[in-house]
């Protein structure tokens, strides 16, 4: 019952994830103070009616009179609110454990960093955390994570791929390992030049650059900004879950959001920063009553995923900070690749996802439609974790790609079928 009451709310508002610290003051931060609220509120009215005024002692005395009552059931409720409050995520994982599709260990994924670190200071004050996996020569792939994750998000990649090809991961600035930017420049162009210092570490050699959600966002804006690196230093582009505008335009209920972009969301996003450590304790809330988990599940997967998956990137979400998240997305309401679209003539895989209600798979066909080296390898069913969720099918596809470009980087390469 809890798991249904849940999906039924978080169906109604999914696309509220696509602008993840704008959850201030969304339904999930509101159930989580109204179950708290209305468990005290119980809790007080049921001791109202444990505590009882005696008159033949002259005083009050504490009688809760447990059974089918009144005053059993407002404490019942009472505690039940608080545990739905406190502890709802544990009850959600374990039923949600009982249903998975598929419960391998293996499968289970792990914030592990056991790569080569390296510490790039940059001249925004920022220090980024790169790490590298794989052989040394093997062909590069450079990866950047989606916003409010960090690079622990590419644990399966990183399992696959590095097996053939050396990887470089990285922290965008405020998230994961990485700090913050001293002026809190968080724009597309200012990622976009932390991304060409990272490509500064492949030592030269040409590396295929894969972003996911805002990571293919930052690459396209590298592509716009560096064309003259374009087939000399990046063999190829790898475009998972992304867009090419502003993501509030290709979002589910986009013609909503941008009616609301600046009278609401964008002060909304000022708010989250103003007020970051409250919001931050508020992610905590929803992270321990399980209202992340429904967010992340409803928008992030399409049903064959496990519950671990789900459990690990809701407890993602919430160990970012508010104010950086906040930062990140008006950053991302200022994006806009399309007219550099048409120029961008280096082999592109663009992976949609076929249900993806955060940068929907219309956004990815766009891309391919402008682009005139793009290749298109949708993932289905899919939402916005669906590199995950279907992570062996994503390490062939990218695996493919990258041995096509290198072994023959003046030719769009031919993924095979």
């Amino acid at each position: 019952m809890l798991k249904q009451v849940s999906v039924f709310w978080a169906k109604r508002i999914s696309g509220l994830p696509a602008l993840p610290v704008v959850f201030s003051i969304s339904f999930s931060y509101l159930l989580s103070l109204g179950l708290i609220g209305g468990g005290v509120y119980l809790l007080w009215a049921w001791s109202r009616r444990a505590w009882a005024y005696n008159p033949q002692l002259d005083r009050y005395g504490f009688d809760p009179n447990v059974g089918f009552n009144l005053p059993t059931a407002l404490l019942a409720a009472g505690l039940a609110l608080l545990l739905w409050a406190f502890a709802g995520g544990w009850l959600m994982r374990g039923l949600g454990s009982l249903i998975s599709r598929s419960r391998t260990r293996g499968d289970r994924p792990r914030d592990t960093r056991h790569g080569r670190v390296q510490r790039l200071p940059r001249p925004d004050g920022s220090e980024l955390q790169v790490e590298f996996y794989g052989p040394e020569h093997g062909p590069t792939i450079i990866l950047t994570h989606g916003w409010s994750f960090n690079s622990t998000e590419w644990y399966y990649a990183k399992q696959a791929l590095s097996q053939h090809f050396r990887l470089i991961v990285w922290d965008l600035p405020g998230l994961g390992r990485s700090t913050r930017p001293g002026n809190n420049d968080y724009s597309l162009e200012n990622l976009a030049h932390h991304l060409e210092a990272v490509l500064a570490l492949a030592g030269g050699q040409p590396a295929i650059l894969l972003g996911h959600s805002i990571g293919g966002m930052i690459t396209l804006t590298f592509a716009r900004l560096f064309p003259d690196l374009l087939a000399t230093r990046v063999a190829g582009l790898v475009l998972v879950h992304t867009t090419y505008t502003n993501p509030v335009r290709t979002i589910d209920n986009a013609d909503l959001y941008t009616a609301l972009e600046r009278p609401v969301l964008v002060p909304l996003l000022h708010l989250a920063i103003w007020l970051s450590p409250l919001v931050w304790l508020l992610n905590w809330l929803s992270y321990l009553n399980g209202m992340t988990h429904v967010f992340t599940k409803q928008n992030g997967f399409a049903g064959s995923e496990t519950w671990d998956q789900v459990e690990f990137f809701a407890r993602l979400q919430s160990q970012a900070a508010p104010d950086v998240l906040a930062r990140g997305m008006l950053g991302m309401l200022h994006y806009d690749a399309t007219d550099a679209l048409p120029q961008i003539d280096i082999p592109t895989l663009v992976i949609p996802a076929d249900h993806d209600p955060i940068c929907r798979p219309e956004a990815s066909q766009r891309i391919h439609q402008d682009m005139p080296a793009a290749q298109l390898a949708p993932l289905a069913p899919a939402r916005h974790m669906g590199f995950i969720e279907h992570h062996e099918q994503f390490a062939k596809i990218v695996g493919d790609f990258t041995r096509a470009c290198f072994a023959a980087p003046t030719h769009q390469p031919v993924l095979p079928r």
